[in-house]
């Protein structure tokens, strides 16, 4: 704190002595970050103060006082500027009015998240940091779980004059990596020399500057090769899913004390998919210990209380930490319980076949007793009312039951510990609500809560290959469904697609119009009827707009109690941190359903709809985003 006032700092040492703190000017307010809870910027452009050290750090430095503020540190051969994190992305970038006075050097000290097709934006913005007025700049980013929803993701880079000498790796279990390049500030001041000279001439208020008496180089540098521009290298879609969840569940995992997890597996492709994230775990895992990371060693030995463990395989360590169940119920087909096994025996976990009708059974009669009623399927003779009740009673005995055999599943067998409840919605079900509240979507943690199922499903292509997992292949080719009613000819009767009235491509592209672009139900509609004109009438467009913001309305409060996922994608209905929103929604939309409906008899004569620089609805206006 200075002057009683909490900042978000970077200290800046140099052989024991602090040179300088530098407090965050522009802070992160936006998405998954709150910032402004905990910090107040530094509105004070250019200016420095003394800031008096407590004692406890004098006595190490043996300082009083220290710079506290914005400015540069001036070394015997360069100028070195400083930004944290977020200042990076800001329109008005320090490094921006620094670099054009004179400032060769800017370090990043980056708390950056991982998101599905994030990591070229965050080199593009690197590069372009030192493209139009040179430089070198050195970003540093945390890398491992921050305890919470999202995932550090390393990629630490070295840039100079727009182009990446250096990049670290995305994805590792190592909690430290360092990278170096040697280059040489003649070609910075070259760079400068020919393209920003005019405008270097003109800065207005130049940066405060703190003398080091210390060189960056030695007259014997010259005899060194500088690093030339590398190839740089970007995981595709279907390796981030892999490796980004599956380091971040081994962070939870080897910190919450806890001896692995517990799946709740359908033989469906979102818990096969977080079946497969573990299973990239334990090759992680395996593939650190065979490089000789002894922190891993350390952790999974903890982890499977066996001081003298070493993992040699995969498969054998998914033994060991994984355990997946099955929960049949009369309903249920034996195409997917057939495929559940087939998969849990290719990855090795240790699984577990179980029939929940018994349960379910036992408080429907409960419920009979007290009431004199017994329910019935829809297909039975039962009401809408009758059939939801039913489903959700399945879903909900089986998340009791993958919490009992969390708690107790290793006592049963002899072994200490106890496991960690996986949940596998994907952010496709979480925005529509399609899932029963408290039901096996109801765990500690889930990888996949953040990742759509057009991705799970190209996700799953690669895993074939990628972990030579073939019975994979049965799996991507059955129907998405919940098997919560009764077979027909044992055959299932039942889709998710069918139940929900969307496609999940279809709702990729409304999430993200929701939650990106702003849009509630008119604007959305606008945009869509030129989206999907190939396929879609504006009627049917308008149907599932409507559709669509009547089931989001109705099961927002679903949001309130969803299992912490993994953050990875934009559209993210995560309520905790990322979409703040109402869980109480006006579900008819009066206005904008009426205004939809106004459109639709304009947008039937086709010169309406195609009429070049007009209007996409006559009349309309872009409502407040709900």
């Amino acid at each position: 704190m200075h002057h009683n006032v909490r900042y978000n700092c970077r200290v800046l040492f140099l052989n024991r002595k602090i040179l300088l703190i530098r407090p965050k000017m522009l802070m992160a307010h936006y998405g998954v970050y709150r910032e402004l809870r905990w910090f107040s910027p530094w509105k004070q452009l250019r200016q420095v103060e003394e800031y008096f050290l407590p004692q406890i750090i004098q006595e190490v430095t043996g300082q009083d006082t220290v710079p506290f503020g914005d400015c540069v540190l001036s070394t015997k051969d360069t100028c070195i500027g400083t930004e944290i994190c977020s200042e990076l992305w800001n329109p008005r970038s320090p490094h921006i009015q620094m670099g054009l006075d004179g400032v060769e050097i800017f370090t990043n000290s980056s708390a950056s998240h991982h998101e599905l097709r994030k990591a070229d934006l965050r080199v593009d913005l690197v590069r372009s940091a030192t493209i139009r007025s040179g430089g070198i700049y050195l970003y540093a980013n945390q890398r491992g779980c921050d305890g919470d929803r999202v995932y550090y993701d390393g990629c630490a880079m070295v840039a100079i004059n727009g182009d990446i000498v250096a990049q670290g790796a995305q994805f590792s279990l190592n909690d430290v990596e360092v990278i170096t390049a040697t280059l040489d500030l003649e070609d910075v001041r070259s760079y400068r020399g020919e393209i920003c000279q005019p405008n270097m001439e003109i800065e207005p208020k130049p940066c405060r500057r703190v003398n080091v008496d210390f060189s960056l180089s030695s007259g014997d540098d010259i005899y060194l090769p500088t690093h030339q521009p590398i190839a740089l290298h970007f995981h595709s879609p279907e390796e981030e899913i892999s490796l980004g969840p599956a380091c971040w569940l081994w962070d939870y995992l080897r910190r919450s004390g806890l001896a692995g997890f517990l799946l709740p597996l359908s033989g469906g492709v979102d818990s096969s998919s977080t079946a497969c994230i573990v299973h990239s775990m334990c090759v992680l895992i395996c593939q650190a210990v065979e490089d000789g990371n002894s922190q891993v060693l350390e952790d999974v030995r903890r982890v499977v209380a066996d001081d003298s463990y070493r993992p040699e395989r995969p498969s054998e360590l998914c033994g060991r930490i994984f355990t997946t169940c099955y929960m049949a119920s009369e309903n249920s087909s034996e195409g997917t319980c057939s495929r559940a096994k087939g998969l849990a025996s290719q990855i090795g976990s240790t699984h577990i076949n179980i029939n929940i009708d018994m349960a379910v059974k036992g408080i429907l009669g409960i419920f009979s007793v007290c009431t004199g009623k017994w329910p019935q399927f829809r297909v039975n003779g039962g009401s809408h009312r009758e059939n939801l009740a039913l489903q959700n009673v399945q879903a909900r005995v089986r998340m009791v039951l993958a919490y009992l055999l969390a708690q107790l599943g290793l006592w049963a067998r002899g072994k200490p510990g106890g496991l960690l409840v996986l949940g596998s919605a994907n952010v496709d079900e979480s925005l529509t609500g399609y899932f029963t509240k408290y039901d096996c979507s109801s765990a500690d943690i889930n990888p996949i809560g953040g990742i759509s199922k057009t991705d799970l499903k190209t996700f799953l292509v690669y895993c074939v290959e990628q972990f030579q997992l073939p019975a994979l292949r049965g799996i991507l080719s059955a129907p998405p469904t919940a098997e919560l009613e009764p077979l027909e000819d044992g055959q299932v009767s039942q889709t998710d697609e069918a139940d929900m009235g969307l496609t999940y491509s279809e709702l990729s592209v409304i999430g993200r119009l929701r939650k990106i672009s702003k849009c509630g139900p008119f604007s959305m509609f606008c945009k869509l009827i030129h989206t999907w004109r190939d396929a879609l009438s504006p009627a049917e467009v308008a149907q599932k707009v409507k559709h669509f913001f009547r089931m989001y309305s109705m099961n927002r409060h679903k949001m309130t109690t969803v299992t912490p996922s993994y953050h990875a994608e934009s559209y993210s209905p995560d309520d905790n941190r990322f979409d703040l929103r109402p869980f109480l929604y006006n579900t008819r939309w009066t206005w904008q359903f009426r205004s939809i409906d106004n459109q639709i008899p304009l947008l039937r004569v086709p010169m309406l709809v195609a009429a070049a620089g007009g209007a996409s609805c006559q009349g309309g206006t872009k409502e407040p985003s709900p």
